[in-house]
């Protein structure tokens, strides 16, 4: 079974990439643009897993998160909060809104590969 990816991330270019990258690793992608889109998602496709940009317009990712983990249908969903403010205030502002697991811009593809595993191997063990 190929594990959905809900991609949260309003630059084009970015999501375009990511998404590429993602599908061509077998996973299911399915995208929004900001976070009240990611919130109608989330209830449409129930996604294994989240990447979340955090800097979004019409809601941002942290308030997107606050909003997911909130709800008991999808608490249980796991975020990786991607966001290109590297300070060491952000991870920890990540994590307090919900994120299981932050990354910076730019990706590391590899890097980001390996954290989404390990939530996904987590998520499938409980």
């Amino acid at each position: 079974m190929m594990n959905k990816i809900l991609l949260v991330e309003d630059h084009e270019m970015n999501r375009d990439m990511l998404s590429r990258r993602l599908k061509r690793k077998g996973f299911e992608v399915a995208e929004a643009v900001d976070g009240l889109q990611a919130l109608e998602k989330v209830e449409e496709v129930k996604p294994d897993l989240i990447l979340m940009d955090m800097s979004l317009p019409q809601m941002d990712g942290w308030e997107a998160t606050r909003r997911i983990k909130s709800n008991p249908e999808t608490q249980d969903i796991p975020v990786i909060g991607l966001s290109a403010h590297a300070m060491s205030g952000d991870r920890q502002k990540g994590l307090n809104a919900g994120c299981d697991d932050y990354d910076t811009k730019p990706i590391d593809f590899k890097r980001l590969l390996d954290k989404i595993h390990t939530l996904l191997d987590q998520r499938s063990d409980s």
